[in-house]
Formats: C-alpha cells, sequence, structure tokens
C-alpha cells in the first residue's frame, strides 16, 4: 500500500514545520507548502514535497492541489489548514482593509483550499480536515480582535462543515491551541506597522504601556507556553483515529478559558479576559 498522504500549511516555521517532520516520522507522504519559495525550497532540500501556497493566492492554491494531486495520482488523505499571522491593535484602530487582509489569508484562503479537497475526498469515500484554530476562537482578549475575529468565523464554519459531511467518510476536525511556541509574534510587526497608525490613537499610551513592549521585546516563553509538538500530537489523533474527535485543547490556558466560558456570566468573563 502507498503511504497516506498529507498537506500540511504554513510549514516555514513553528507548528507547521514541527507538523511536516511529526507526520513523516509515522509515515505519512506529507506534502509541507509554504508561502514563500524560499522556504518550500529549504524543505525540498531537507527531503518534503513542498508546493508554493500563499492562502491570498487564489492560483497558488489551486496549483499547489493539482501539484499534490498529480503526484499522489488523485488522492488525498488529509488536510491540515494551519498558516496564518496576527494584526495586533484595538478594533477601532484597524482599517477595514486591514481587516480583509487578514480574513484573506486566515480565513477565505483556508476556505478555498478546503473546497478544492473535498471532491476528492468524497470521491475516494474518505479524508480527513483539520483546521488549526485557537484558542482565541473560543475567548478574545484585549487587541487581538482581528485575529480573534478570523478564528471565530473558521469555528463557526468548520462546526457546520463537520455536521454537513457527516456520514460521507470525511471527519472535520478542530485544534485549538493556547500559547505554542512559534514566530507569530515577530511576524505579526509587518502587519501592525502597516495597518496600525498607533501614535494617532487615542490608546497611544496604553499602546506604548503594554502592546508594544509585548510586540517588540521577546521576554521568554509565556506561562503554560508549550512546543509545536503538543499540537503535533492532536494532529496524530485527528489523523489517525478510527473515531477522531470534533475538538482538541492543546495548553492548560485552552482547557481554562474553555470552562470559563461554559461556567461564567458574560461580564465576569469579560472581567477576567480583559484583565489579560
Amino acid at each position: 500500500m502507498s503511504a497516506r498522504s498529507i498537506l500540511i500549511t504554513g510549514c516555514s516555521s513553528g507548528i507547521g514545520e514541527a507538523c511536516a517532520h511529526g507526520m513523516r516520522a509515522r509515515g505519512w507522504r506529507v506534502f509541507a507548502s509554504c508561502r514563500k519559495q524560499a522556504d518550500c525550497d529549504r524543505l525540498i532540500a531537507a527531503g518534503f514535497e513542498s508546493p508554493r501556497l500563499d492562502y491570498a493566492d487564489e492560483d497558488s492554491i489551486r496549483a499547489a492541489v493539482d501539484e499534490v494531486l498529480a503526484a499522489t495520482g488523485g488522492t488525498l488523505d488529509a488536510l491540515f489548514n494551519n498558516g496564518a499571522f496576527a494584526l495586533p491593535g484595538a478594533v477601532e484602530d484597524l482599517p477595514t482593509e486591514g481587516l480583509r487582509s487578514i480574513f484573506e489569508t486566515n480565513f477565505f484562503g483556508w476556505h478555498t483550499l478546503t473546497r478544492a479537497v473535498i471532491p476528492v475526498m468524497r470521491t475516494q469515500g474518505h479524508g480527513r480536515i483539520v483546521q488549526c484554530s485557537s484558542v482565541l476562537g473560543m475567548v478574545t482578549i484585549p487587541w487581538r480582535g482581528a485575529y480573534s475575529a478570523t478564528k471565530f468565523a473558521l469555528e463557526g464554519l468548520t462546526d457546520s462543515l463537520r455536521l454537513e459531511m457527516h456520514g460521507t467518510g470525511l471527519h472535520i476536525c478542530l485544534i485549538e491551541p493556547g500559547p505554542v511556541t512559534s514566530k507569530i509574534r515577530v511576524n505579526s510587526i509587518p502587519h501592525f506597522e502597516r495597518w496600525i497608525d498607533w501614535e494617532a490613537s487615542p490608546r497611544a499610551e496604553q499602546y506604548r504601556g503594554s502592546l508594544l513592549k509585548r510586540l517588540y521585546e521577546s521576554s521568554g516563553p509565556d506561562r503554560f507556553e508549550l512546543g509545536p509538538e503538543a499540537v503535533l500530537k492532536r494532529l496524530i489523533h485527528a489523523c489517525e483515529a478510527t473515531r477522531p474527535r470534533a475538538r482538541y485543547y492543546v495548553t492548560t490556558p485552552t482547557y481554562l478559558a474553555g470552562m470559563l466560558r461554559r461556567l461564567l456570566p458574560t461580564a465576569l468573563l469579560d472581567r477576567v479576559m480583559g484583565a489579560g
């Protein structure tokens, strides 16, 4: 039998890269995609098949899917939607075009790719679609409105897709990490600088006192932070278990957020999350 195949996005670093190596070690044929060709070339040198895939470019999505299917003879066992970026800043300072930009990558591109692989999986009678959401798709905190909005939207769309795919042989799963080691903070800086005019904001002093330090100064691992291998563990179960779960929590803050969302009234939850 040929190896099971999986397409993983956002493999240049962090969760995607760790999952690509981990799934290959388990015998999967891994297509480790990246947005930049230079990162793809690095992974190809490491022995991966690495199609270039930019969620903000529909042509690249379709070309990547075509490349994968040409290599496998028209099959794909699993898709792990993972690539995303953050755009920190107060909601009132967030231009609508900035919000459109993050949705294009974190949400619409995922939808385009997911729709491209569903017919393949439907025809073969099986498949796993795993979405890397976030604790910020369950609850939100100040300064993270744009990112949370994409993850809340993803959660709703994925829940609907899971219900609609019941009985088709396709399993749809969400992985919901909390703090996991990655480059998302550093990678968010260009987006912040492009879209947020914080010096003209009525919140300028709040930016100076909190967000700017958090964004530009590395203070070491967050409390409860885990390595990306913690996400790999959930991905393995989602892709290999006979009955995968609808949701996989990763890190203590995710479990805590899930509990607080169920138990606390909104006003009290606001106080907890607003305090950071």
